[in-house]
């Protein structure tokens, strides 16, 4: 008789379980039972594990086996636990002492020929670990710098089951040779990328970043939009004529977003790593994600969804960063309407009858379209013969509630020829008005400080309402609009974010009557004859 356990943790959406994996060995037929509410890939571990004890040059027990996940009531899937049972059978009998595994947690999946293999999900894996007070993980070696992302964790990186046992043994670890196929990618990294995982949800490999705001031909409007929007973390609607630059100004945005703080980089790199699209080689994500997916997109692959537990959706993907929805007219209205719960709270929850996951989604933003079906109605002169009943029909394809939540909406003029052959100069590049976006960034944090928000775009009404008052009078024409039944509620506080965000660029203390004005004609369209205040983008 045999007994001993390790730890492993099981994933439910990016929050982790612990699970204890325990062994026992009792006399009888020789047979291999796993219990503990395993998914089939979990149950397949069986012959994994034995085909890799016995090429490890470990001897098999030949006695009843059992194997039990703990806590039984938590769903546990994949094969990330292929090392801890392995370790757990080898401690039951005694291969290694079970006093040298009871309080390690072990993360990989086992190749018949014993090889460690990488799984998805290793940092949210660690992170779940570290909280529940464990300071020792062992991690495939590719895994290895991932999971050290942690602090205070003691991370053991190996090739191999018979590197582990020689570990455990105090042994000489046997050197494991990589397989020699210059040219070939690496086999061992297959468990780290899901093929076609971020193509659903538009998740781009481009480096958008590199790309120059001076590169947009005109659109003085657009540009000042895009500033607040990245500035307050503000969501932004881009209308108008086709070729007007509406794209491009979207995949400039994250040019001038700051770089993701470092608690900012572990929640996306989490994200990422369950998802599969993290890449190998770039354990931590450091710049704003953007994700631009195609408009035939299902709701599911926009908020999360999938057989079983649900997987994260492109809202998550884009956390902490960009969510672009090119031509948005085009997405099917429940797919739109399913991202109102997430621009609200910065969170999805799915309900599936495996569970329910909360997956984070704080996201800004970005909507482009067409003001009508062939794209030229707001043209002079242009021949637009979409009949009126059809341009209401395109236009509600984005409902009330839904733009109720987007804070700058903008038209896109069309493109003059003046500016196309740049006869009035270049725009401002992407590096100064990203200075000024951190700059302002920085002022409205030192004024959040100690609080749970850090961009004004978080901060709820009630707050700006009571705690950060404007300037005497500053809302006086935002309470008339109001009145008018120009302004929701939710309109009136979304109104005072941008206010501090023009604030903030401006070097202000609080918004005035002329931030709250430009704020207003960002929202609303309608001009409101007042001179852009002193310092405010342009």
């Amino acid at each position: 008789m045999g007994f001993a356990r390790a730890c492993s943790v099981a994933l439910v959406g990016v929050e982790g379980v612990v699970v204890e994996v325990q062994a026992d060995l009792e006399p009888g037929v020789a047979a291999f039972t796993l219990v503990g509410l395993p998914d089939k890939t979990l149950v397949e571990s069986r012959d994994r594990v034995r085909a890799a004890v016995v090429n490890s040059g470990a001897e098999w027990p030949q006695k009843k086996l059992t194997v039990g996940l703990s806590p039984a009531s938590v769903p546990k899937s994949g094969s990330g636990f292929d090392l801890a049972v392995a370790a757990a059978v080898l401690g039951a009998a005694e291969r290694i002492d079970p006093r040298e595994i009871a309080d390690l947690v072990l993360i990989g999946e086992l190749g018949l020929d014993g090889r460690v293999r990488p799984v998805r999900g290793i940092l949210p894996a660690v992170l779940a670990a570290a909280e529940a007070g464990y300071r020792q993980v062992v991690v495939p070696e590719q895994s290895a710098a991932e999971a050290a992302l942690v602090p205070e964790v003691a991370v053991l990186g190996v090739r191999s089951l018979r590197q582990l046992i020689a570990v455990l043994t105090d042994g000489e670890v046997p050197q494991e040779e990589p397989p020699d196929r210059p040219g070939r990618p690496d086999a061992m990294l297959a468990g780290l990328l899901v093929p076609g995982a971020g193509s659903g949800s538009g998740l781009t490999g481009r480096r958008t970043e590199a790309l120059d705001l001076a590169d947009v031909a005109g659109q003085r409007a657009a540009r000042r939009a895009l500033e607040v929007a990245a500035a307050g973390g503000h969501h932004l609607f881009l209308s108008g004529p086709p070729g007007a630059g509406k794209t491009m100004l979207a995949e400039r945005l994250p040019g001038i977003l700051p770089p993701l703080t470092r608690q900012e980089s572990l929640e996306v790199t989490a994200v990422h790593s369950v998802a599969g699209i993290l890449p190998p080689g770039e354990p931590l994500v450091t710049a704003a994600p953007y994700c631009a997916p195609h408009h035939s997109a299902t709701m599911q692959s926009l908020v999360g969804g999938g057989n079983g537990l649900p997987r994260p959706g492109a809202v998550s993907l884009a956390h902490h960063g960009i969510l672009f929805l090119d031509e948005a007219p085009e997405f099917s209205t429940k797919a739109l309407d399913a991202l109102r719960q997430p621009l609200e709270s910065g969170q999805v929850v799915i309900a599936r009858a495996a569970g329910v996951v909360r997956l984070p989604a704080r996201f800004l933003l970005a909507l482009a379209a067409n003001p009508c079906p062939c794209g030229r109605h707001t043209l002079h002169g242009s021949g637009c013969e979409c009949p009126p009943s059809a341009i209401r029909r395109y236009q509600a394809r984005l409902s009330g509630p839904l733009l109720d939540r987007v804070d700058l909406r903008v038209e896109a003029e069309p493109v003059t020829r003046s500016d196309l052959l740049g006869h009035g100069g270049r725009g401002e590049s992407s590096a100064a008005v990203a200075a000024r976006v951190r700059e302002a960034r920085a002022r409205a944090a030192a004024r959040l400080d100690g609080t749970p928000w850090s961009i004004n775009a978080e901060v709820p009404g009630h707050e700006l309402r009571t705690r950060w008052r404007a300037g005497p009078g500053a809302l006086a024409q935002a309470e008339r609009d109001m009145e008018r039944g120009l302004l929701t509620a939710r309109g009136l506080d979304r109104v005072l974010r941008v206010a501090w965000t023009i604030a903030d660029l401006g070097g202000r203390d609080r918004p005035g009557p002329p931030d709250v004005a430009v704020a207003l004609e960002l929202r609303t369209g309608i001009a409101r004859g007042v001179p852009l205040p002193a310092g405010s983008p342009s």
